[in-house]
């Protein structure tokens, strides 16, 4: 993946109030993590599905920070709630998009949709190679999502915090979804 096209991300995805980390490898993944959770004064974090590996090594420097973990799979009866009580949820991004700025999710159940939505602030992570340069490019990736799960699929695209205007054009962040957006690349 050409540093030009992360460079993009990162530059749209700032001009849409979100903030990106790039890390250099996976390993650097738990310390942005961490430094976003100290700066939000995060007791419980929540995380969606994310790869083997990344998600224990994640879980260990949260738990090592005094955080408490909240980790798939969640029991039915608690949603949203359980979800809701945290602070920052972290989730993974099948791939994303530099023309827009956007990750983007693929959620076969609403625990992983609602880690991205409903805690106040996000870190979707993403690796490098799946950065798309156009929006048009996401046309394919979705068409097989959906081929292959016809039922109860949700693709969703996030760029950058949740953001709502009144009638007098007054913009506001986070009234729908998480005030604060951050975005880890991962080289």
């Amino acid at each position: 993946m050409s540093a030009e096209l992360i460079d993009a991300f990162v530059e749209k995805y700032a001009s849409l109030s979100g903030i990106a980390h790039v890390a250099e490898n996976a390993d650097a993944v738990a310390p942005i993590v961490v430094s976003v959770l100290r700066e939000v004064g995060c007791k419980r974090v929540v995380f969606a599905e994310l790869p083997d590996g990344l998600d224990d090594a994640i879980e260990r420097a949260c738990v090592d920070e005094g955080v408490d973990v909240g980790m798939p799979p969640f029991n039915s009866s608690e949603l949203p709630h359980v979800i809701d009580a945290a602070e920052v949820g972290v989730s993974w991004a099948v791939f994303a998009v530099a023309e827009s700025g956007s990750l983007v999710e693929f959620a076969l159940d609403d625990a992983v949709r609602l880690v991205s939505t409903l805690p106040r602030v996000h870190i979707g992570i993403f690796k490098a190679s799946t950065l798309l340069e156009y929006l048009k490019d996401a046309a394919e990736p979705l068409r097989q999502f959906y081929l292959d799960h016809p039922e109860n699929a949700t693709a969703t695209f996030i760029s950058g915090p949740s953001r709502t205007a009144d009638i007098e054009m007054k913009l506001t962040l986070g009234v729908h979804g998480p005030e604060v957006a951050h975005a880890i690349v991962i080289k």
